[in-house]
């Protein structure tokens, strides 16, 4: 139900004529009074669809059993809407609060774990309450890959910063699984990181950094010598430059205070450039390649609180006015669109958003845990706001028939 006939034909175009996903250009819908420049990756990734099929599979699968989820499956308000309404109830909200205590839980109830994964904490109530843990977990594997970087580098006594926000599920379960090998510490953005840096440097006095990090770092950490050695891995969805723009900095801070060369600096930073997740690289890349296109606005699509679609939406900002919505509905109509602002954090309604020209050209891209059934709805609506040459279906005709052209050149080959 979350798939789109027009979405998946273009799709299985691009897989055609670019198999090594080398070619980032954006893919052109053009419908005479309105072109809509489609990122080449969007949308769901391997983690997000795994953790639906598994949700809705399990729903189906035991319709006498109780079924909670324990906090919100993606950050998409449509899935979860989808699941409550078929009875799975949320045990946490996304900060963590409890909103239904773990001791209602009964052994043979049913507790789904969302792709961000959970900490260990948690793990030890779900256990402790009797809940068969593994079997509905839905953890994504590229998460499960920073936590077994983090566990890898601790064995040598690197102390693991982790480049995330401190209180998103991801972070929350990452900081978990990594503290219970080594020393760790979570750094927003590059400001803290400077901050950091200081107390490596010993420049600013090691008492403030208890007080400056509150939260953010493991029980027992002791600054003046938990921060010799050090590793950098990162939440998932965060900004991949940026993961890596903290990692370089803090690596010439260790050569700094170290006197190390560049050949030598693996005595006091360990690489973990691999734990940056594909899809969150492939969706970045593309949105940059998007924006080499010339164009009036960008739409997002993706759930507010979706870390991994703000970064999209950071991206566009930079370059032309950038609408973040969730859905068509946010379009009121041609003349008035209602999105959100991530640095404000609020959501607020402009005017005029479209120019009265023609062709009007719009980039559009969306979040890891953006249904392609919900970018569908935008494009139509937003091809009812003009007089257009070509239909949707039109459209869909024209990429199915290229396709069968391109897939019998192929086998002909």
């Amino acid at each position: 139900m979350y798939r789109s006939s027009l979405i998946t034909a273009i799709k299985n175009r691009r897989k055609i004529d670019d198999k090594l996903k080398k070619d980032f250009s954006p893919s052109l819908l053009d419908f005479g009074g309105v072109q809509i420049y489609l990122a080449r990756h969007f949308g769901f990734c391997y983690g997000v669809e795994n953790a639906i099929e598994i949700s809705f599979r399990t729903i189906e699968e035991n319709p006498d059993k109780k079924i909670y989820l324990l906090s919100e499956m993606i950050h998409n308000p449509l899935v979860n809407y989808d699941l409550k309404s078929r009875g799975v109830k949320f045990l946490m909200d996304t900060t963590g609060n409890t909103l239904i205590p773990f001791d209602e839980l009964n052994p043979g109830d049913i507790v789904i774990v969302p792709a961000f994964g959970t900490t260990l904490e948690i793990e030890k109530k779900l256990l402790k309450a009797g809940v068969a843990l593994e079997q509905y977990n839905t953890t994504c594997p590229f998460v499960e890959k920073v936590w077994n970087r983090a566990q890898v580098i601790s064995k040598n006594n690197y102390t693991v910063i982790v480049h995330g926000k401190p209180q998103h599920e991801e972070t929350r379960a990452t900081f978990s699984h990594s503290a219970q090998h080594s020393p760790t510490v979570v750094v927003k953005n590059m400001q803290e990181a400077v901050e950091l840096a200081s107390f490596i440097l010993n420049t600013t006095d090691p008492e403030k950094f208890y007080t400056r990090f509150s939260g953010q770092f493991s029980e027992g950490f002791k600054v003046e010598n938990d921060l010799q050695r050090v590793g950098v891995v990162n939440q998932t969805t965060m900004l991949a430059s940026d993961t890596q723009a903290i990692a370089d900095y803090l690596k010439k801070i260790m050569m700094k205070k170290y006197s190390l060369a560049e050949s030598e600096i693996a005595e006091r930073f360990a690489d973990t450039r691999d734990t940056l997740c594909y899809a969150t690289n492939d969706n970045q890349g593309a949105v940059y390649a998007l924006l080499e296109t010339p164009a009036d606005l960008a739409i997002v699509l993706g759930g507010y609180n979706s870390s991994n679609t703000s970064h999209l939406v950071e991206l566009c900002e930079g370059k032309l006015p950038t609408y973040f919505i969730r859905s068509e509905e946010e379009m009121i109509s041609s003349k008035e669109i209602r999105h959100f602002k991530i640095h404000e954090h609020k959501e607020v309604r402009t005017l005029c958003y479209l120019p009265e020209k023609k062709p009007v050209k719009i980039l559009m891209t969306s979040g890891a845990s953006c249904p392609d059934a919900l970018v569908e709805g935008v494009i139509k609506k937003i091809v009812g706001f003009f007089d257009c040459t070509k239909s949707i279906d039109d459209v869909i005709r024209e990429y199915t028939e290229i396709q069968t052209e391109a897939e019998i050149s192929v086998f002909q080959k």
